[in-house]
C-alpha cells in the first residue's frame, strides 16, 4: 500500500508543528523547512483544517497550529483523513467487477491486512513519530533550536 503525497505532506507538517515554538507556523515556513511546494502544502493544510487536525488563522500573527496535543493524533487517524481509498484489491472498493468475487477468499484476507495495518498506524501518535524534538528542530533548520513547544 502506497500512501499519496497528501498523506506525507500532512504528517510532515504536523511533526513540524509539535517541534515549533508555540506549536504555530506559517505555510510557508513549513514548505520552506520541508522543500516543498507551498501551493500543494496550501492544499493538504485545508484538507486537515477540515479534518480538525490543525486550525488556520488569517493574517499577521496568524498560521497553522495544531487542534489538540499532538500525543493524542494517531498516524491512523492522518492517514484516514487524507487517504480517499484503501482497497488494495478491487473486491475491497466500491466497484466490485471480480469473476470469483463471491467465492474466493482473498477478500477476507486483504480486508484483515487492512485492518491490521490501521491497528498499528493508530497505535502510533504523532509524539511517536516526532520525538526526537532536537533532531527534527535541526533538519528542519530552526534557528532557534532549542525552543520550546
Amino acid at each position: 500500500m502506497r500512501h499519496t503525497q497528501h498523506a506525507d505532506y500532512a504528517l510532515r507538517v504536523l511533526m513540524y508543528l509539535r517541534v515549533a515554538p508555540q506549536r504555530r507556523g506559517s505555510i510557508a515556513d513549513i514548505a520552506t523547512a520541508h522543500k516543498i511546494s507551498r501551493t500543494h502544502l496550501d492544499k493538504v493544510v485545508r484538507r486537515m483544517a477540515a479534518a480538525d487536525l490543525v486550525q488556520t488563522t488569517r493574517g499577521r500573527g496568524g498560521g497553522v497550529q495544531l487542534v489538540r496535543d499532538s500525543s493524542t493524533i494517531t498516524v491512523g487517524d492522518v492517514i484516514r483523513a487524507m487517504e480517499d481509498d484503501f482497497a488494495v484489491v478491487e473486491c475491497l472498493g466500491a466497484a466490485r467487477f471480480c469473476q470469483v468475487a463471491g467465492v474466493c477468499g482473498a477478500r477476507n484476507v486483504f480486508a484483515r491486512a487492512v485492518d491490521s495495518y490501521f491497528a498499528e498506524l493508530d497505535r502510533a501518535s504523532i509524539d511517536d513519530i516526532a520525538a526526537n524534538d532536537d533532531g527534527l528542530r535541526g533538519a528542519l533548520e530552526f534557528r532557534n533550536r532549542s525552543a520550546e513547544p
